[in-house]
């Protein structure tokens, strides 16, 4: 079991919290106005929303890929297949982005979520 204070990998989280064999544990927050880099999701990943606000996805070469509003206490549910998430939870459901992306908050408020990545 190895838990760590801060990670090397941007994007996909913004401090690693826990992370054994199975999971791997991340807090991320995304302030209003801020943007993630370019990431790739290897694994299929859930997040509870603390703080939601609407995030805005681009593929990797910057095309709008849709907005994806993010509600307060929101839990979603994600598999990542091919290089394409599709969202499996109740919101959002359907929905598919390309598994390399970036978010932009592009909401007033900053964006909080506790994702979980299944290995």
């Amino acid at each position: 079991m190895e838990t760590t204070q801060a990670s090397k990998e941007a994007g996909v989280g913004s401090r690693k919290l826990f992370e054994n064999d199975k999971i791997i544990v991340w807090d991320f927050v995304l302030p209003a106005g801020e943007e993630t880099p370019v990431h790739t999701h290897d694994h299929s990943y859930m997040w509870f929303a603390v703080q939601g606000a609407p995030l805005q996805i681009y593929d990797e070469h910057g095309n709008d890929v849709g907005l994806f509003p993010v509600p307060t206490n929101g839990i979603f549910e994600l598999k990542v297949q091919d290089g394409t998430i599709e969202v499996m939870s109740e919101i959002g459901k359907g929905v598919k982005v390309p598994a390399k992306h970036k978010a932009k908050n592009v909401g007033t408020e900053d964006y909080r979520e506790i994702l979980v990545e299944w290995k």
